[in-house]
């Protein structure tokens, strides 16, 4: 088998079709289907099953599709190894970002992108941490930036570039708690709460510093994965927000009694059996300007 075999596989699952697979490939729908029966008849499986005009990855088709990824990236990365970054270099970035990380991080990227290598592709996913994880493990996204306690501990996963940013209780500037020089737990809770799905670890934070009122699941009354949305929601309303207090520049922070006391731990996540990627460098170096302690 060939490379340009197994890449004429991946485009076939990916398109669902002969008709478009052909038509993304640039290639006539007759060879394509000549490539993917001599790689069938090499392997000694069917990889579809054809119903009508229809075609459906068989269970062997799944496994040899993942692995064939594998392969293709590994291949792709082996031809960049040792290669800098260039400004006319074409790729393609598919990151995944969390609500925090999103807020963050995807203007600077696609900015710093656009202006020192305009030929890539930039394709930015945000989701939850496990949603996103999930994605990784398919290879939908090379790589993700997440606050890492929502991760849960994987052999396969390697989590590098960790940055520290402390969270808080915030309000818009008028707020009747905002000029308060002392805010109780009994303040806060005369006001919704709006925060993204928090980690077992803030929750665990929370309700030893305040209570069981503070778990999330009472405390919080309007919840997003798009922290845009429930900042936005703050500075209209009489809403608070409990999140990365970078993320929400134009709002209040609370002086919050006793203090919150707990930060987010941003990271980048990749597969640890994976080749590193020839762009992540460049991210890495857009975390350590944007997070101040990554």
């Amino acid at each position: 088998m060939t490379l340009t075999q197994l890449r004429h596989f991946i485009g076939l699952a990916k398109a669902g079709s002969f008709v478009k697979a052909s038509s993304q490939l640039f290639m006539t729908q007759p060879a394509l289907s000549r490539s993917i029966k001599a790689l069938e008849e090499e392997l000694g499986q069917l990889l579809f099953d054809r119903i009508g005009k229809k075609i459906e990855l068989t269970a062997f088709g799944r496994v040899v599709l993942q692995r064939s990824q594998v392969l293709i990236e590994e291949a792709a990365q082996l031809k960049n190894s040792g290669k800098v970054l260039g400004s006319e270099d074409v790729g393609h970035v598919r990151l995944g970002l969390s609500s925090g990380p999103g807020a963050m991080l995807t203007a600077p990227l696609m900015m710093h992108f656009a202006k020192h290598f305009p030929n890539f592709h930039v394709d930015i996913v945000r989701a939850n941490t496990s949603a996103l994880t999930h994605m990784l493990r398919d290879r939908s996204v090379d790589a993700l930036i997440v606050d890492i306690r929502s991760l849960r501990p994987s052999p396969e996963l390697s989590v590098t570039q960790i940055a520290e940013m402390p969270g808080a209780f915030m309000c818009r500037k008028r707020h009747p708690l905002a000029t308060l020089p002392k805010v109780s737990f009994a303040d806060l809770c005369r006001y919704p709460v709006a925060s993204t799905p928090l980690s077992d670890e803030l929750a665990r934070i929370l309700t030893e510093r305040y209570g069981e009122k503070a778990h999330p699941d009472v405390l919080v009354r309007y919840s997003s994965d798009e922290i845009s949305h429930l900042v936005q929601v703050a500075e209209q309303s009489d809403t608070l927000l409990l999140a990365i207090r970078a993320c929400a520049p134009n709002l209040v922070e609370l002086k919050i009694h006793p203090p919150l006391k707990a930060n987010a731990r941003f990271g980048l996540v990749t597969l640890s059996q994976k080749a590193e990627a020839l762009y992540l460098p460049e991210i890495r170096k857009l975390m350590a300007a944007v997070f101040p302690s990554a």
